[in-house]
């Protein structure tokens, strides 16, 4: 006769500002992929290209920069393939600006679930962050296809040894994007104009950081402006791993982690801190 056992859920209030709970979060797991699972299956349900969405935005996108800023406005693209040079960071930027943008109304998009079921609230933003990493590696392979098309027929490119950090670049990229949609989040709980300024202000930053540019046509005095956006130095790494053009600094990298770092750590204190009575707001 098997023995009865008995399953025990303790369910506290947070008890100070650095209760983050991620082990509780860590037990959530086979949650937040199903979360994934939902994201990747609602988004694209019942719609003539399905997936291939994926694959026509940033194709779209870098069309459309190609023949604006470099067939008409014709800035530099260091002397690689402008279509090359828009695609690899329109695909960046994209993964980043969809954390940020997914991340930013948790709250207000999910307070029927919220106030109806018990688990970790930081399931779905990190569920959202995942999902953005699968959109990345689709947008990615359309990349790759062009990159390969453009390396048969000579042109002038050539992938670096830096290829091994485009991990750590894209991680960098998630934890500032999540960090920032945490704390974006969280304020909309009262302000709900911040949810209609990200929309404005994801466009805005995306022309203050070097999609449509490199940093070296920056005139040299407002370079070092331009790489205190974190994300700038970043994009200009992935290009270098890629294409071999533009720069991988390490000063400025550095920079960058630390700030998403700081940045995350912030966005789950403020998340943490909100999650426990934002029901009354909402």
């Amino acid at each position: 006769m098997s023995q009865e056992k008995n399953y025990i859920e303790i369910i506290s209030p947070q008890t100070h500002w650095f209760d983050l709970k991620l082990r509780e979060v860590w037990r959530y797991r086979d949650l937040i992929m199903l979360f994934v699972r939902r994201d990747f299956v609602a988004t694209y349900k019942q719609t003539i290209f399905g997936i291939g969405w994926y694959f026509l935005e940033p194709l779209i996108t870098t069309v459309l920069f190609t023949l604006v800023f470099s067939g008409i406005a014709h800035i530099s693209t260091n002397e690689v393939p402008p279509l090359l040079f828009y695609m690899c960071g329109v695909i960046a930027w994209n993964y980043f600006a969809k954390i940020l943008r997914n991340n930013s109304t948790i709250f207000t998009t999910n307070a029927q679930v919220f106030g109806k079921v018990y688990f970790p609230r930081l399931s779905v933003p990190i569920s959202n962050t995942i999902s953005g990493l699968v959109a990345f590696g689709f947008q990615l392979l359309l990349f790759l296809g062009f990159y390969v098309y453009y390396l048969a027929i000579g042109a002038n490119i050539q992938a670096s040894i830096y290829l091994l950090f485009v991990p750590v670049l894209l991680l960098i990229m998630a934890a500032l994007g999540l960090g920032l949609g945490l704390m974006i989040s969280a304020l909309t709980v009262r302000y709900r104009d911040l949810a209609i300024f990200v929309n404005f202000g994801v466009q805005l930053l995306m022309y203050l950081t070097p999609v449509i540019y490199p940093v070296s046509e920056v005139p040299v005095r407002y370079q070092t402006l331009v790489m205190l956006n974190p994300i700038a130095s970043v994009l200009e790494g992935f290009r270098y791993a890629f294409l071999g053009k533009g720069t991988f600094d390490v000063f400025w990298l550095s920079y960058a982690a630390l700030s998403s770092i700081l940045v995350l750590f912030m966005g789950i204190v403020l998340f943490n801190k909100v999650e426990k009575n934002f029901m009354d707001t909402v």
